[in-house]
């Protein structure tokens, strides 16, 4: 018998407060390039439409530095909660905006929800989730985030046919209906365990792990009993250690991790991902491409469907392979687009338009840079999509875990406000050679996961430490092949009496 809810269950539904990021990300592409938005907003381009775009971000960066002192104060669950209230509020004035600074308040005020909401979901997800999962769970996030995009992509595409300022307006509202299903079915859902047991509420970790775990909530199931054990060490460790967060982030031994998770999130903004997403309508009128609003459609639909991939064959392959492929298959993409656009295109003899080079006459040349962008889209929702949200959760222990998440995600949306904001005015000037230079960061990428970023699929969030002490270069560094389990081998001690659980 399967129960509704189980651990892919929740960690699907939970996965909206990812989604809403989709939502963000398909409510400006979807709407920059209309009539209605560009004329009630006094056609913004440049620095302009850039500061509308990153006040997501803006607000964002605030939302993800403080989501890890509330997800600690009062849990995962109920820091998401309160965040979809923010969205909901943002979404409102929003869709009510008068002008560029109420839409970019209302912006602010959403990204602030997106923050703690893109902080603390894969850092729930990876708390509920047992180790040769919890790849493919956490990944669902990815899912939602690229169904959101093309959701209300597809919101937006039906509303810019009506002819008037509600055609955004309309699409912007629609926006609040999800947050308010997320807040509302929170209630159903099981506090994060390894939050329960930083509050001693140890009873309460037992009835989670075995809900979790077992089909019919057995709290003397083995496994359940040893990961119990393994949060009670690491707990019991921590206060006898008198444990530090802030101060042990910045110890010698932890930075080398903290920052790698912040990297993983740099990198993920800095591959190009953003130009695709946020300003494919710009792109696609640079390569002289017509139906414009078609082409981009088209990208949203292969991002969801290449992230299912992913959700089913992360924790078999692993992060360090998918970040490798990844980062140098869409710098190939991103290098011949750059070059195409280089070759084939000239200035653009419209002016006042957000793309100043544009190909003309070239239909090979169009075609192949909209099949790139594609390739692009599609590598990036294979590979760094998911693996930059998994990574972050994974490579820092549980004492300064939602901390640690909680810079990495702020890095990840200070970058996105710096690209968002600097992109359109950069496409403007210096145009094709943009491509270039995201492609070089990609190959930039390649080289620092190579040195730096050990393989962590397959074990418990615990055994992790080990994979960072070892000693050993990063390129060889554990894989789980032929290594057993440490939690597999304290249930059996526990099934054969061995090892005692006082519960």
């Amino acid at each position: 018998m399967v129960r509704i809810l189980n651990v892919y269950t929740i960690s699907a539904f939970v996965s909206i407060g990812v989604a809403l990021i989709g939502f963000d990300i398909s409510s400006m592409s979807g709407v920059i390039g209309t009539r209605q938005y560009q004329d009630f907003f006094g056609n913004p381009l440049g620095v302009r439409q850039g500061l509308i775009t990153s006040a997501m971000a803006a607000g964002s960066f605030f939302g993800a530095l403080s989501a890890g002192f509330l997800g600690n104060k009062f849990s995962r669950k109920a820091t998401i909660q309160g965040g979809t209230v923010l969205w909901c509020i943002g979404s409102a004035l929003q869709s009510a905006s008068s002008g560029v600074p109420m839409l970019m308040v209302g912006r602010a005020i959403s990204g602030v929800c997106v923050g703690i909401t893109a902080t603390l979901t894969p850092t729930y997800q990876s708390e509920i989730a047992p180790r040769k999962i919890r790849g493919r769970v956490v990944s669902f996030q990815s899912l939602a985030g690229s169904l959101g995009i093309m959701i209300q992509y597809f919101i937006q595409y039906g509303c810019s046919f009506i002819g008037s300022d509600l055609s955004f307006r309309l699409a912007w509202a629609i926006q609040a209906v999800p947050a308010i299903v997320l807040f509302i079915g929170l209630f159903w859902f099981p506090y994060s365990p390894r939050w329960l047991a930083s509050r001693d509420r140890w009873e309460d970790v037992l009835k989670v792990l075995a809900y979790l775990r077992t089909v019919d909530n057995n709290i003397n199931d083995p496994l359940v009993l040893a990961e119990y054990k393994e949060m009670e060490d690491q707990v019991r460790f921590e206060r006898e250690i008198r444990a530090q967060p802030i101060r042990e982030m910045l110890s010698p031994k932890m930075r080398k991790r903290v920052f790698l998770g912040m990297a993983v999130q740099i990198w993920s903004q800095l591959t190009g991902m953003n130009v695709m997403m946020y300003y494919i309508v710009y792109i696609l009128q640079s390569a002289g491409i017509t139906s414009i609003m078609l082409a981009s459609s088209i990208q949203y639909v292969i991002n969801v469907v290449m992230t299912i991939p992913a959700i089913l064959w992360m924790d078999k392959y692993g992060r360090r392979p998918a970040l490798l492929l990844g980062a140098i298959s869409m710098a190939l993409w991103l290098y011949l687009i750059g070059g195409l656009l280089w070759r084939y295109g000239e200035p653009n003899p419209v002016p006042n338009q957000p793309s100043t080079w544009i190909i003309m006459g070239h239909p090979s040349a169009s075609r192949t840079i909209l099949a790139s962008s594609y390739l692009t889209v599609g590598t990036f929702a294979l590979t760094w999509a998911p693996v930059s949200w998994i990574y972050q959760t994974e490579v820092v222990p549980l004492r300064i875990r939602v901390r640690s998440v909680s810079l990495s995600t702020a890095s990840n949306w200070l970058f996105n406000y710096m690209l968002a904001l600097g992109v359109p005015p950069l496409l403007r000037t210096i145009s094709w050679r943009l491509f270039f230079i995201f492609a070089s960061l990609d190959v930039m990428a390649f080289i620092h996961v190579w040195i730096a970023a050990p393989e962590t699929k397959q074990r418990t969030l615990e055994e992790i430490d080990e994979i960072f002490e070892h000693g050993g270069p990063i390129w060889k560094s554990f894989t789980g092949t032929g290594v057993t389990s440490r939690l597999e081998q304290l249930a059996k001690d526990i099934e054969t009496g061995k090892v005692k659980v006082r519960q």
